[in-house]
């Protein structure tokens, strides 16, 4: 792909940008996460500033958020498996519980030494997902840490990364198509083997002389969020006044909608509603108002 001089200076401002994101200030993980398996592979080191999960033949390692959220902007920063990940899977999202559960995914499909990660995206709502996107990014994500984040509110669902939007899901129930607005979820990743599906359609399978393999995490910020306690909003960090939280109706500006574009046009792999072979009686009807 011959880089355009604008697309250039673009590249270089979000790498810029990039470089605000990881000054974020560290949130400690004892506070905000408890580890729900793996057997000692998850840690959280260096007095709460850092976590990592940790992949070996035996198992996989994961976390989940103490706190439930409805409605939030989640920040989190991932240094993704070096090397040869081939095989593996580092997940990181937001669900809810129940057979008609929500859903909002960022998840890393590892590959070979060389290659680049894929960025595996989807939105769930009352247990049904096949909303795929999938991106590679610009940076190498396992040179160093970078923010991922998530915008849900009642309008919409924005995934980015570094400040970069890279996808956008609007709520659009008025035509039909469910929404995740009702059920809270939790913050949940967690770091596994998936050599039959993950890389090249399971082609390449999880070289284990490579193993342990490490995902590592810091700096989570949940500062503008709604955080359920018992059931019920709580007073301290929920309320709908756009005014005192204005990320409650946050929209892509018209940079940020021309950022969002140019991810989409240069590292957009996949897109589910461009799969006319995977729904021959016709596209979700929210691909209509992409």
């Amino acid at each position: 792909m011959a880089a355009s001089s604008s697309s250039s200076k673009l590249l270089l401002y979000l790498l810029l940008v990039s470089t605000l994101y990881m000054a974020a200030s560290a949130t400690n993980f004892y506070q905000h996460f408890d580890i729900t398996w793996g057997d000692g592979r998850a840690k959280i080191l260096d007095n709460g500033d850092l976590l990592t999960l940790n992949l070996d033949q035996a198992s996989g390692s994961g976390f989940q958020s103490k706190n439930e959220y409805l409605f939030g902007k989640i920040d989190m920063q991932l240094k993704l498996v070096p090397g040869n990940s081939a095989g593996t899977v580092t997940a990181y999202y937001l669900s809810s519980n129940g057979s008609n559960w929500d859903e909002i995914d960022f998840e890393f499909l590892g590959n070979l030494s060389g290659d680049p990660y894929i960025l595996h995206t989807n939105v769930f709502s009352q247990g049904k997902g096949n909303r795929e996107q999938q991106f590679y990014l610009w940076f190498d994500p396992t040179a160093d840490f970078h923010t991922y984040s998530i915008l849900w509110n009642p309008q919409r669902i924005i995934f980015s990364v570094d400040g970069t939007p890279i996808r956008e899901f609007k709520n659009m129930e008025s035509a039909g198509v469910p929404f995740p607005k009702n059920q809270p979820m939790r913050i949940f990743s967690s770091l596994w083997n998936a050599d039959d599906w993950a890389t090249r359609g399971g082609l390449v399978k999880t070289d284990w002389s490579q193993a342990p393999f490490t995902a590592s995490y810091r700096n989570f910020s949940d500062e503008n969020s709604c955080v359920i306690s018992n059931g019920a909003s709580s007073s301290s960090s929920c309320g709908t006044n756009s005014n005192t939280n204005p990320w409650l109706t946050e929209e892509l500006d018209s940079t940020n909608q021309g950022r969002l574009q140019w991810v989409q046009k240069n590292y957009m792999i996949y897109n589910y509603c461009s799969d006319l072979k995977r729904f021959p009686q016709g596209l979700p009807p929210e691909c209509n108002f992409s």
